[in-house]
């Protein structure tokens, strides 16, 4: 038997239990599963961007946030008679329907802007950035500037975006009535499809020369280029994918969730979802997905007892997880397994030792 074979059986267990989670547990509980594995869709993406290209991002709100408008968009105008407005521009007194809101009468439009959009503005912002060789803490406040630029934006423009509130009030998805266990179900089964689809594809990925060029690049970036490789479209791919994914989980959580908000898109959230993945680990994916599922079930079984105390317990996990556990729980993990390995040394070499 091989050392991988353990590991395989062990996901294969794992992906059973997912599978059957729907005849496993309650209905709420398995629409706050579903929540969470949109969560640990975007998770992914951050060990891409973060943890294989070394770049640390706290703007994936944005992304999340236009996967979550885009399908939230179409819901809201699936169900209107021909001519009609959504409620809340009627209430602010909107004449007619915004142009940028045109293409999401299309399910298919719709389908298309939440890879799309998010695809095109991280390529030309990452390009932006990138090819002035901006990196380190100096991105870092960049992006986290665009998280709070998008979130303002939204919250101002209420008679457009619907402002704090959102877009909330979905009945249906491309025909399927929301809000009933067959939709839960169903919706579980496509965001856990989608999760196994991105962290199969990201891993083959990391296998491949891009891969390991991106991880050259993290680690030394000067001689990568020194060796003739230009590093920027690599970085580029990396934010991209990242952002996709972040879009990904967005519209997925959003079906979830019924609602999406400036809430779920500022400089907290953003800073949130680095915790989940700095938690698991930020080098490994099946860590960033644990890290993603862990923090959000604590999170809302703290939030529901003691809603004042969790942004505290947040920073400190956030302190020990950094202090004592730089690679999170998968590099605890793996440190374990090295170990329970490592053969035992022969009492004959421990004598000679003591000699």
């Amino acid at each position: 038997m091989t050392k991988s074979s353990p590991f395989r059986h062990a996901w294969i267990l794992v992906l059973i239990v997912a599978v059957l989670a729907p005849m496993l547990v309650s209905s709420y509980n398995l629409n706050l599963l579903g929540r969470f594995l949109s969560m640990a869709i975007l998770a992914v993406g951050i060990v891409l961007i973060w943890g294989e290209a070394g770049i640390l991002t706290l703007g994936q709100g944005v992304f999340f946030g236009l996967g979550g408008y885009s399908i939230a968009m179409y819901l809201k105008l699936s169900t209107l008679p021909e001519g009609s407005l959504p409620d809340f521009m009627e209430w602010s007194g909107v004449m007619a329907l915004p142009w940028f809101w045109w293409p999401f009468k299309s399910g298919l439009l719709a389908l298309l802007a939440i890879i799309l959009v998010p695809a095109v503005f991280a390529g030309i912002f990452a390009w932006a950035m990138f090819r002035r060789r901006i990196a380190g803490v100096y991105f870092a406040l960049i992006t986290q500037a665009v998280a709070l630029t998008f979130a303002t934006l939204l919250t101002s423009q209420q008679s457009t975006t619907g402002g704090y509130n959102g877009l909330t009030g979905f009945t249906e998805a491309f025909g399927m009535p929301l809000g009933t266990d067959q939709a839960n179900r169903t919706l579980y089964w496509i965001t856990l499809a989608v999760l196994v689809a991105v962290f199969a594809g990201s891993k083959w990925l990391m296998a491949t020369r891009y891969g390991t060029l991106l991880r050259a690049t993290r680690d030394g970036e000067n001689r990568v280029r020194f060796l003739g490789y230009n590093t920027t479209p690599y970085k580029v791919v990396a934010f991209m994918l990242a952002a996709v994914f972040a879009s990904l989980g967005g519209a997925l959580f959003t079906l979830h969730a019924g609602v999406v908000s400036p809430a779920f898109v500022g400089v907290v959230p953003s800073i949130e979802m680095i915790v989940w993945v700095a938690v698991g680990g930020r080098k490994s994916l099946w860590g960033a997905v644990a890290g993603a599922l862990i923090v959000n079930f604590a999170k809302d079984i703290i939030s529901s007892a003691l809603p004042e105390a969790w942004l505290y317990v947040l920073g400190l996990i956030f302190i020990l997880v950094v202090t004592y556990l730089p690679n999170g729980l998968a590099g605890l993990v793996e440190d374990l397994l090295a170990k329970s390995r490592r053969p035992a040394a022969p009492e004959g070499a421990l004598v000679e030792e003591g000699k």
